[in-house]
């Protein structure tokens, strides 16, 4: 008996969509170290509506096969899905060279620096960094965190109870703690005094490992 009707369009969208995906997967993620975003607003759209995008067609109708090809797509795709989290690392990385210089003269210009440093890593996941535009999004309800639409994303195909997707999402309360951390530090320290310097270093430092973890979380759920 042939399938509804219903089957063949979900399966049509979804093939269009991941193919979009795999299309973009194909360009070389930029990973310069930047203080702009490597990822623009259409970028952030697109994992929007991916995150929003659920395999209802492979799991209402028990259907296994089109829900493994959209996980190998998902993974096909994962060098674009995961060039965020690599560019934010490179950013962390060129802070904690600045914080660290030895015989510098550091001044308040170095500060804005690196606080700017930090809010472009953060990628509008700390609520106080955010411009106003961003601010009126998030009010609107658009999710504007670039790392918590990689795991609405990556973790799209899971099961809301699955243990993969709740670590990863304990990784992401992780990393975003982090983030508010060095964000709070930045805006209270004396950035002419080594010891507090030194403070920044190491909470920029553990930051950068909860992005390692963070990201292993993610390529988990893309495996899983």
């Amino acid at each position: 008996m042939p399938l509804p009707t219903v089957v063949s369009t979900i399966s049509s969208f979804s093939a269009v969509l991941v193919s979009t995906v795999t299309a973009r997967a194909t360009l070389p993620p930029k990973c310069t170290v930047s203080p702009s975003p490597v990822l623009s607003r259409r970028d952030i759209a697109l994992l929007s509506f991916l995150a929003l995008s659920p395999p209802a067609s492979a799991i209402e109708f028990g259907i296994s096969g089109p829900k493994n090809w959209l996980k190998e797509q998902k993974r096909k795709a994962s060098k674009f899905l995961l060039a965020p989290v690599d560019a934010s690392r490179q950013i962390l990385r060129s802070a904690y060279l600045t914080l660290t210089k030895t015989d510098a003269a550091y001044t308040d210009e170095d500060l804005e620096q690196i606080q700017q440093l930090f809010i472009s890593a953060a990628r509008d996941c700390v609520p106080q960094d955010r411009n106003s535009f961003v601010t009126f999004q998030a009010k609107s309800g658009v999710e504007v965190c670039t790392f918590r639409l990689i795991v609405k994303n990556a973790a799209s195909l899971l099961g809301n109870k699955d243990p993969v997707k709740l670590k990863a999402e304990a990784l992401l309360d992780n990393l975003l703690r982090s983030f508010a951390t060095i964000s709070g530090m930045a805006s209270e320290t004396n950035i002419q005094l080594a010891s507090d310097r030194e403070k920044i270093a190491d909470a920029v430092s553990d930051t950068i490992s909860d992005l390692d973890k963070f990201e292993q979380g993610i390529t988990d759920c893309l495996e899983s």
